[in-house]
């Protein structure tokens, strides 16, 4: 009876290979058993010795094997077979593992994945397809199982980026003894019906458009407070240092209609110089001037004469009380003031300051 009880994992690879293997250090230390196996039934049977032993520190533990039949009978023996030390008679069919699904596709509607893969050539109706999922603000998986080879599931939120697993399962107690699947197809990652790489590569995409939009709007920012920052430091210009004007745009005829020539200018104009003398030459200045004479031959004979006029700009409107004029001696050289510029008249020549 000790023999029967002897712990063994059975595993038959879809139905295609038989792996059997033992806890060789426990059940049999220091000695190197031989495995045989058979799938004849009746009294003639032929065993066969194990093609391909699996070790354990260089003891069997184990052999691999094709499968033959639905009926399997196993002996392990000591090392020169002359003694039995386990045997079992199993069903190779209730120890199946199935393959990885095959041909895995996904189709998505809406809020609705369904997953389907090819149907098994054999044993379809012993097989379930598992669909398991989740997304990145999951801890553990969700599962849904359904028939092979097709299974569907609602509620996917399509701003969520998703992980996806498959896998087939063989029934128990129906087809199997042992609870047996396939290992899990390669996981895939889906957002709207979107295959991506990973659910990673999305959030950095998530992150660089956040970070390009953040660089951007701080650029914005930074430039409406250049603008703010230039528009008070003009208005600061202007209040402590304010533009000269420029004398072309107050004489525009004289630059625009003469090209500059103060002469041919003044020429045209003499009505605005008879004007200001008809204006200005007041008896005063003449009395003035008489009063003075004498003290001027007697004291500054050798000295430049000079005659200096000062036009405001009320005398240009007419107004005689508003001009003064300072006749300070006669003289071929004389300084005008018209209209804020001063005018240095000496014989021939006319100068502009």
């Amino acid at each position: 009876g000790w023999k029967d009880a002897i712990s063994t994992t059975i595993i038959n690879f879809n139905n295609e290979k038989m792996q059997i293997t033992w806890a060789t250090r426990e059940l049999f230390p220091n000695e190197n058993v031989s495995f045989s196996y058979t799938f004849d039934e009746g009294k003639h049977k032929v065993w066969k010795p194990c093609p391909i032993y699996l070790l354990d520190q260089d003891y069997n533990s184990g052999c691999l094997f094709k499968t033959e039949g639905p009926t399997l009978a196993i002996s392990i023996r000591n090392h020169n077979g002359s003694e039995e030390l386990f045997s079992k008679r199993l069903k190779s069919d209730f120890y199946i593992k199935p393959n990885q699904p095959e041909n895995v596709t996904f189709f998505w509607k809406e809020d609705t994945v369904t997953v389907s893969c090819n149907k098994p050539e054999r044993a379809v109706k012993c097989l379930r397809l598992e669909l398991q999922y989740k997304s990145k603000f999951d801890k553990d998986w969700k599962s849904r199982t359904s028939k092979c080879c097709s299974v569907g599931e609602q509620g996917f939120d399509p701003r969520k980026c998703y992980s996806f697993r498959v896998r087939l399962k063989r029934l128990v107690p129906y087809c199997n003894v042992v609870n047996y699947s396939s290992d899990w197809e390669a996981e895939t990652f889906w957002m709207n019906g979107t295959l991506l790489d990973s659910c990673d590569e999305h959030i950095k995409s998530q992150l660089n458009i956040v970070t390009v939009l953040s660089s951007l709007l701080a650029v914005l920012v930074l430039i409406f407070i250049f603008l703010i920052l230039l528009c008070k430091w003009q208005r600061l210009q202007k209040t402590v240092m304010p533009a000269i004007p420029d004398p072309k745009y107050v004489f525009a005829d004289l630059f625009n209609d003469h090209n500059g020539n103060f002469q041919e200018w003044i020429d045209k104009t003499d009505h605005a110089v008879v004007q200001t003398k008809l204006e200005y030459e007041e008896p005063e200045c003449i009395i003035e001037a008489e009063s003075h004479q004498e003290d001027e031959k007697n004291s500054d004979k050798q000295e430049p004469q000079e005659k200096v006029f000062s036009f405001s700009r009320a005398a240009e409107n007419n107004d005689p009380k508003a001009a003064q004029i300072a006749c300070l001696m006669p003289a071929s050289n004389t300084i005008a003031s018209f209209a804020g510029f001063q005018i240095l008249m000496n014989d021939d020549m006319y100068v502009m300051l």
